[in-house]
């Protein structure tokens, strides 16, 4: 039988987040990850972005390859920009 690992897939959205443990086969991907979550089902609209996925905050591949314990982000399209942010929060 071939080994087993366990690792989160998270996706936040303003009001709440989203947590799935799943279980999977040694040597998969951060994609496989997502797909079997179940998150792109629940989340209508969800496409995660390859530019936008990481590990533990890290950037990440579709195709990097996942081991045990590890956590799977699904990061959203900043709506403001960081600097304008700074701008408005200045100004006030």
């Amino acid at each position: 039988m071939a080994e087993r690992m366990t690792v989160e897939v998270v996706f936040a959205l303003p009001d709440r987040q989203r947590v799935h443990r799943v279980e999977m086969a040694q040597g998969s991907t951060v994609m496989q990850a997502i797909e079997a979550s179940g998150l792109l089902q629940e989340e209508p609209g969800l496409e995660p972005d390859q530019a936008r996925l990481g590990i533990f905050a890290r950037r990440v591949a579709p195709g990097e390859t996942l081991h045990d314990g590890d956590r799977v982000e699904i990061y959203r399209p900043l709506t403001v920009d960081p600097k304008e942010a700074r701008r408005r929060r200045a100004g006030r």
